[in-house]
């Protein structure tokens, strides 16, 4: 038979044959393990030879299934889970809303190597799936439940019985209180980073349990928790010395005895997000910047207390500040930007700095931020002394630099009728 008049299986069968021959399994494997899901499904459809090859479980150690969220059901998790079996390690589930408890269940039966889940905002899940974590999966370490608002302190105490290697927990937004927090904490001694934003009901006994028990501790974030007190901080601080990034926006019974807390005993703090935290003073800052050394990025939004001091102590007592936000701090003027901008962080990591709703801020301002080379972004958003050419001298000098303000026009004179002004207060990004 001639090559004109082959059939096209034969030619098919022919050229799977080459490439098997010219290209191992065990090659043709490690390409495959570098595929996303939707390419080895793509993949699994050109040959035999591939679907075994691209469907084998060693290529399905990672799977993320969040841009097909609103298609994903409890069917097609208990599928992957029998198709990965024991190589599944990373699973993300985020947004799968339609994914239940039972189909979690057969998901840690057959997946029990899995070390990180991702299941945010997957609302049909409750305490149950933490219960078959607990009992199938001991080697799990990262699990994120944040926005599962049927996730109670019943789950933590499921988590706190069989996953004692859990590093970091993610349960934001759910509905838990001090008994859950002190379950994972007796239960969970590795744990390293914990964030629960939006969990109200937290008090200091949750930040009591977690200095007592969690000595590893290096992230916390309790945003919107505004039950925390000083002597919770107290307790948290001389427990978790360890600690790099903390968040404490929202926390507004908190004053500067926190920040001595931490000045004493917390030294490696590299990030502190404090918004809304009115009752810091100059005072805490003070005691802050003289251990704190190490700190790289700070969110001081709406501490409404602080005055340019404490800009003048954290210029002198911590030279890696990369990001700064000083918005709505109404009392800072060009004389504490003076101080950032010559210090030793301003030449090379200063990067951002937003002072949205500094009302005292002039062009002043801006000539000394000339000398931050590394400044990406300086956000001055209902500055009213910033004007256009200000910002034209920064950009001149700093060309890359991005600079988000706003101007209102001048609002012409009422018209004689009494009418409604035909001008409003509109936004120019620069």
């Amino acid at each position: 038979m001639s090559n004109s008049l082959r059939s096209r299986s034969e030619i098919l069968r022919d050229d799977e044959c080459l490439i098997n021959s010219k290209l191992p399994k065990e090659d043709t494997l490690r390409i495959f393990s570098y595929l996303d899901v939707v390419s080895l499904c793509r993949c699994a459809q050109v040959s035999k030879a591939w679907n075994q090859l691209a469907l084998d479980g060693s290529n399905w150690q990672k799977v993320d299934l969040f841009n097909f969220q609103t298609d994903v059901e409890g069917k097609v998790v208990e599928h992957i889970s029998k198709r990965c079996g024991g190589f599944l390690k990373n699973l993300s589930l985020y947004g799968c809303q339609n994914v239940t408890d039972d189909a979690l269940n057969t998901f840690a039966q057959n997946c029990r190597n899995i070390e990180i889940l991702r299941m945010s905002d997957c609302k049909k899940i409750s305490d149950k799936t933490a219960a078959s974590l607990s009992k199938y999966c001991s080697k799990l370490h990262r699990l994120r439940l944040d926005s599962c608002t049927s996730i109670t302190d019943q789950a933590l105490k499921y988590l706190s019985d069989g996953c004692h290697n859990l590093s970091y927990l993610n349960v934001s937004w759910c509905g838990l209180s001090d008994n859950g927090i002190e379950a994972l904490a007796r239960g969970c001694p590795k744990l390293a980073v914990l964030i629960c934003k939006g969990c109200h009901q937290l008090t200091e006994e949750s930040l009591t349990h977690l200095g007592t028990h969690s000595p590893h501790l290096t992230t916390l974030n309790v945003q919107g928790c505004q039950l925390m007190t000083d002597e919770g901080m107290q307790k948290l601080a001389r427990g978790c010395s360890k600690l790099q990034s903390l968040c404490l926006s929202g926390c507004t019974h908190l004053t500067d005895a926190t920040l001595v807390a931490l000045s004493n005993f917390c030294h490696k703090l590299r990030t502190l997000e404090v918004a809304s935290c009115s009752q810091f003073t100059d005072n805490g800052f003070l005691a802050l910047a003289r251990t704190c050394s190490e700190l790289e990025r700070m969110d001081l939004e709406e501490c409404s207390l602080i005055t340019d001091s404490t800009l003048l102590h954290l210029a002198n007592g911590c030279p890696s500040l990369q990001e700064l936000s000083f918005s709505h701090c109404e009392l800072i003027t060009d004389e504490g930007i003076r101080h950032i901008g010559t210090s030793a962080c301003a030449t090379e990591h200063l990067q951002v700095i937003e002072l949205d709703n500094c009302p005292l801020i002039t062009d002043v301002s801006l000539e000394h931020l000339m000398g931050c080379q590394s400044l990406q972004r300086i956000e001055l958003y209902d500055c009213q002394l910033i004007t256009r050419a200000g910002i034209r001298r920064l950009r001149a000098q700093h060309p890359d630099v991005k600079v988000q303000a706003y101007f209102a026009p001048v609002t012409p004179p009422p018209s004689v009728g009494g009418g409604r002004p035909r001008y409003c207060r509109c936004c120019t990004i620069i």
